[in-house]
């Protein structure tokens, strides 16, 4: 059985012992799943993706989930950054432990379950050292920061004036809120939805937005449009997403309730 780590914020502990790891993380190709890394020997090197993922923000700090899977089952290993490439390659569980603790620096490596982790694949749930690992990419120190909307951190220390230093050249303040409800309303009845998930894209940048105007994509018929709302609104403080949620969280698509389910967990 290989051994891997998944580290997430402790508020998914007691949800994880009761019923595993959902697949809610995107992958290669758009597939669903879950993402650890291999258990080596060296402590460092294993959560070393925990100082990175604590700048999304946790509810009571992250946690290491140790899961045990089959030898044999398929996942997906490489960099990171292979990911955006299709790069990562298909190979067995046991395979993927071989090649990271092979490698001289296995930095920035991962590896990607596309299923679920069932219940009794989760070997043991505890507390997750919050200072290992690497910020933003490793050997980043020295390196000038990205500042687009992927990488800033909302509200982290220094934020405002590293924007307004190093504007990034592609992603800019998003469009106002006139104008982007204008390509909503050109984009017709129900709404061409390419165009409905890129003016949603934007708002998702936005602190507050119309919900009352968006509202109604809630029942279009493309899920993916529904799936964007979900994201969109999800850092909303505008009142009435709570109630959004609850409806979409009931969604026939299981794309989007499984978005709901992520939007609140990371909430």
């Amino acid at each position: 059985m290989a051994m891997f780590v998944h580290v997430t914020s402790a508020a998914n502990a007691p949800r994880i012992r009761r019923s595993g790891i959902r697949a809610v993380s995107h992958g290669q190709g758009g597939a669903r799943g879950v993402y650890c890394f291999p258990v080596l020997a060296s402590h460092t090197l294993t959560h070393q993706w925990v100082r990175e993922l604590a700048r999304s923000g946790s509810r009571g700090g992250l946690v290491a989930v140790h899961v045990r899977l089959d030898d044999a089952q398929d996942v997906l290993v490489g960099r990171y950054s292979d990911r955006a490439r299709d790069a990562q390659a298909v190979v067995r569980a046991a395979e993927a432990v071989r090649r990271v603790a092979a490698l001289e620096d296995p930095r920035g490596w991962e590896v990607f379950v596309p299923r679920a982790i069932r219940p009794r694949e989760v070997h043991r749930v505890r507390s997750a050292p919050q200072v290992a690992g690497w910020r933003y990419v490793p050997d980043a120190h020295g390196v000038r920061p990205c500042t687009c909307f992927g990488c800033r951190v909302r509200g982290g220390y220094g934020a405002r004036r590293l924007r307004e230093r190093l504007p990034h050249p592609l992603d800019g303040p998003p469009p106002p809120t006139r104008v982007l409800l204008t390509r909503v309303a050109a984009a017709g009845d129900p709404g061409d939805p390419a165009a409905l998930r890129e003016a949603l894209g934007w708002f998702g940048m936005r602190r507050r937005g119309p919900l009352r105007e968006l509202g109604r994509l809630a029942a279009h018929p493309d899920p993916g449009v529904r799936e964007e709302l979900v994201w969109a609104v999800a850092r909303w403080s505008t009142p009435g997403v709570s109630e959004l949620l609850d409806g979409l969280a009931a969604d026939p698509d299981p794309d989007v309730r499984e978005a709901v389910e992520a939007v609140r967990d990371a909430g």
